[in-house]
């Protein structure tokens, strides 16, 4: 038995969904934050499959998903930061109070 793109195609799509679902049901800033990385991490993911099926010699893809692995640690620390000063001056973190964050 031959295992095709498929099988890896699947669970990478189930990742991506499930951070699609988790990103438009939760109304905390960490849950969305979580969610956002699932999504990205499903979309990795599918990087590094089409690579090893469609070109099986180069690496491209698994260099750009390092890459995209990197700045998605950057920018999760930097949400991170403005999530704790957000719960610091407000002391929640729920997406309905951000009309009152504005200014």
């Amino acid at each position: 038995m031959e295992i095709t793109a498929l099988y890896y195609l699947l669970p990478a799509l189930f990742m991506f969904c499930a951070g699609v679902y988790g990103f438009i049901t939760r109304k905390n800033m960490i849950a969305m934050l979580i969610s956002l990385e699932l999504m990205l991490n499903g979309v990795d993911m599918n990087f590094v499959i089409f690579n090893r099926f469609l070109f099986p010699g180069s690496m491209e893809g698994m260099y750009f998903t390092l890459f995209a692995i990197g700045i998605a640690a950057a920018e999760t620390a930097v949400a991170i930061a403005i999530i704790v000063n957000l719960f610091r001056s407000k002391g929640n973190v729920d997406v309905t109070g951000l009309n009152e964050m504005k200014f």
